[in-house]
């Protein structure tokens, strides 16, 4: 191991910084808006008796607006 290889009091304090709290993550989650999908099919010898398609928006009003490209932010 060569001393560029230990970890220094820097690279803690670094990581320390990109910490972001649930509050954080969820603020941003909301601001920018995210789209989950998905895909479940129950199928029994190989024959597809049930398909399910999911798509999950989450995103605040505003960032929607936004995006949408219009109207006045509700207050």
């Amino acid at each position: 191991m060569s001393a560029a290889d230990v970890p220094t009091l820097a690279d803690d304090d670094a990581a320390l910084q990109k910490e972001a709290t649930l509050l954080d993550l969820v603020d941003r989650l909301l601001d920018k808006g995210v789209v989950l999908t998905g895909d479940v099919t129950l199928s029994v010898a190989d024959v597809d008796l049930v398909y399910v398609g999911l798509r999950v928006l989450i995103s605040s009003v505003e960032a929607a607006q936004r995006q949408r490209g219009g109207a006045e932010p509700i207050r």
